[in-house]
């Protein structure tokens, strides 16, 4: 942003829940490519999340993905087409399925320790190395599209994708530079005593940099860019703003909201905590756009 008293400050519209909307439907979901691609798109097969978001935003629906139900809930969007099958676990895909499925190309992340032989015999292995401490998640993001999008055709739908969400980024900064800004923590919630806090070395911080805004998680953080700590240890944060994501199970919902502990937060008597849509911390290009999008709602 161009700042100085002798330029005009251009005057931005509202950001509405609706043009947010609109952003991040053209940023993840808008890549279709050309009636070409479209009438003749690989098969492709997913063995885990990161790598299937990333095909879905290049405008391919894979054929089949590892627990999909997992991804509609924990990922959401961009979303899987309907008839997408279902491999089973992510730990465990179903090899069976796989060879009866003849895909072009089978799709896995670093990080999951999977034997790569078996699949390799099957089809050819693209392997996305997120987190493997080589670049930031946002650049290896950026790289590993391009890299994907080599490898299927799909160059141009790369690059687009890789603009959309500079873009989209860009303009949520923008909207942000006219409000107030407060430090932020962001969380996942999985029991009432524990919370993953997210930090140096996530997807998410470098989205927060893109921002502009602070996080208020300072502390050091994992290979994976999160700290997992007691709620208690949250009093850290003052009466930062707390931004949880979808989904917290329902039996975690209801023992958090009976909790005292929780209750007695400075950040949770002050009011400060905001639920968002389900993202995927440890997603490409798509969850970075999600992301931007969803705090500027919150």
């Amino acid at each position: 942003m161009v700042t100085g008293a002798c330029r005009p400050r251009t005057q931005l519209a509202p950001l509405t829940r609706r043009r947010c909307l609109a952003g991040l439907a053209a940023t993840s979901l808008g890549l279709r490519g050309d009636p070409a691609h479209a009438a003749r798109p690989p098969r492709i097969a997913c063995l885990e999340w990161t790598s299937a978001e990333m095909v879905v935003s290049l405008g391919i629906g894979p054929v089949a993905v590892a627990d999909t139900k997992g991804y509609r809930d924990w990922v959401a969007g961009p979303a899987l087409p309907a008839g997408c099958l279902d491999l089973g676990s992510r730990g465990e895909p179903n090899l069976e399925l796989l060879l009866e499925l003849k895909p072009d190309l089978i799709t896995g992340a670093y990080g999951y320790g999977l034997d790569e032989a078996p699949f390799r015999r099957i089809a050819p292995l693209h392997t996305v190395p997120f987190y493997d401490g080589t670049e930031a998640p946002y650049r290896q993001a950026e790289i590993e599209t391009l890299k994907l999008g080599s490898q299927l055709g799909r160059e141009a739908e790369a690059q687009r994708l890789i603009q959309a969400t500079a873009t989209a980024i860009a303009q949520i900064r923008e909207q942000f530079s006219q409000r107030a800004k407060q430090p932020l923590a962001v969380v996942s919630m999985f029991d009432d005593r524990h919370v993953r806090v997210y930090g140096k070395g996530s997807l998410f911080q470098d989205v927060l940099d893109r921002l502009s805004l602070t996080n208020a998680w300072t502390a050091p953080t994992d290979s994976w860019g999160f700290s997992m700590l007691g709620i208690e240890e949250l009093v850290a944060i003052g009466e930062a703003r707390v931004i949880s994501l979808d989904p917290i199970p329902p039996h975690v919902k209801i023992r958090i909201d009976q909790s005292s502990l929780w209750a007695n937060l400075p950040c949770i008597k002050a009011g400060n905590v905001r639920t968002i849509p389900p993202v995927w911390p440890f997603g490409g290009l798509a969850a970075a756009a999600r992301f931007a999008t969803f705090l500027a709602w919150a």
